[in-house]
């Protein structure tokens, strides 16, 4: 027997996929779960799901307790073997409102911001401390645990974490275990023969598939390179993957993460002066706020649904209750994690968080040598570090010339807005966001 926290538990989609997960997973299927948040009706909501489930799957095996508010949070974790974090700070409304629609002011146009960028940025500012109350809390009641983090931004939250604290941390991301399947299918590959091998390194949301070959050895990639060049060269293509094809034309790979996500970690896409860019590259402007209220709106929809008496599951492919299977079991399961860059891949900064393929057994997560990325892949990656690098230490220092300093360097402000506008911008975030951020001194 062992325990599960669960931090942001009012994620109830989310709970349901790796607590469900767990409950299927005879190595898991009795632990206790707790559930923390500090929302007390989506708490309730998450609270009558995870129970339901914890009767319709697994016999209540699990004893299932809540804890709302910063007051019961060591409560929450007392014991824990393993923490999954899927907290968003500020939520949608109205933190994410405010990274949108103060930089349009600017005329400063995204398509996420929840990972690089100037959105990307101050949602870490906002995120870091409330991580830090957690290890500081961990180190209190469960210094052994395994901090599972799925919140972005994924490299500066789990950076943090690694460089900073004692907390043995791990973040993970569903873009990878997507990766090779997305492509194949967007270019039509419908008769590959599995499974597929590939080798995929870099960072969160830019980790590059290096290699992809059937389960002959063919080796992909001439194909889908002749492919995406097609596809590119369409007149109107519809593909939603055109940034990314153009990194395989231009770089001659294919990342992990979305075109929407891409199109705003570079200078290359999103242009004031070039806004046909916009529709060549079908580049959706806005799509995180957009993403959100339908999320919403399908919630209020669907509530009923996942907390009804008769909720069931079936097991997913989330990381997470693998991960817990194997540190449980010692039977090796393969990830791709985000861990701190010790040397795994060398052409990359040291104090990085990257994401390369591990292996989890009963000792933890080992983290794979890759060695030098390409080129040109590294020279990517860089231009993200730098901001990730310089955010974490702004939100160690809150000074707000550091925050200047990142977003100075971001390689999508810095080709929109000229230094004394982006001074301006962050000014404004401060002033917009208020006492979602600790203190800064000017």
């Amino acid at each position: 027997m062992g325990k599960i926290t669960f931090m942001g538990a009012g994620s109830t989609v989310f709970a349901k996929n790796v607590l469900g997960d767990a409950m299927l997973t005879p190595a898991l299927c009795n632990f206790d779960i707790a559930l923390y948040d500090i929302d007390e009706k989506r708490l309730e909501e998450s609270y009558q799901m995870v129970t339901s489930l914890n009767r319709n799957l697994n016999q209540n095996r699990s004893k299932v307790s809540k804890y709302l508010g910063v007051e019961n949070r060591k409560a929450a974790l007392a014991g824990a073997d393993f923490v999954v974090n899927a907290i968003q700070v500020g939520l949608y409304e109205p933190c994410t409102v405010t990274d949108f629609e103060v930089p349009k002011k600017w005329n400063l146009r995204q398509t996420i911001a929840d990972t690089l960028g100037i959105g990307g940025i101050f949602r870490a500012l906002r995120t870091i401390p409330v991580l830090e109350d957690f290890a500081a809390d961990m180190k209190e009641v469960c210094p052994d645990a395994w901090f599972l983090n799925y919140t972005n931004p994924m490299a500066m939250l789990s950076g943090y974490m690694q460089r900073y604290t004692d907390i043995k941390t791990v973040g993970l991301c569903h873009s990878v275990q997507v990766c090779s399947s997305d492509l194949l299918r967007g270019l039509g590959f419908e008769d590959v023969k599995k499974p597929l091998y590939e080798k995929i390194a870099g960072i969160n949301h830019m980790a590059w598939l290096l290699e992809l070959k059937d389960a002959d050895g063919v080796d992909l990639y001439p194909e889908i390179k002749k492919r995406a060049i097609a596809e590119l060269e369409k007149e109107h293509s519809e593909s939603t993957d055109l940034v990314r094809y153009e990194y395989i034309r231009r770089f001659g790979y294919y990342c992990t993460e979305s075109s929407e996500h891409n199109a705003e970690y570079n200078n290359l896409f999103i242009k004031s002066a070039h806004p046909e860019l916009i529709d060549r590259y079908n580049i959706p402007l806005d799509e995180y706020p957009r993403r959100c209220v339908r999320q919403i709106e399908r919630w209020e929809n669907d509530r009923q649904k996942y907390i009804a008496d008769d909720v069931s599951h079936k097991r997913t492919g989330e990381y997470a209750s693998y991960i817990m299977e194997a540190i449980v079991t010692g039977v090796p399961y393969r990830i791709g994690g985000n861990v701190l860059n010790t040397g795994l891949i060398t052409n990359l900064p040291h104090n990085a968080c990257v994401e390369v393929p591990c292996l989890v057994d009963h000792m933890g997560v080992h983290p794979t040598v890759v060695g030098d990325l390409p080129e040109i892949c590294a020279a990517m990656n860089r231009t993200n570090i730098n901001v990730q690098l310089l955010t974490i230490e702004a939100a160690r220092t809150k000074k707000r010339e550091d925050v200047y300093k990142a977003a100075l360097l971001d390689p999508h402000t810095s080709s929109e807005l000229t230094i004394d506008e982006t001074v301006a911008l962050c000014d404004a975030l401060f002033e917009a966001h208020g006492d979602w951020l600790p203190p800064y001194e000017k």
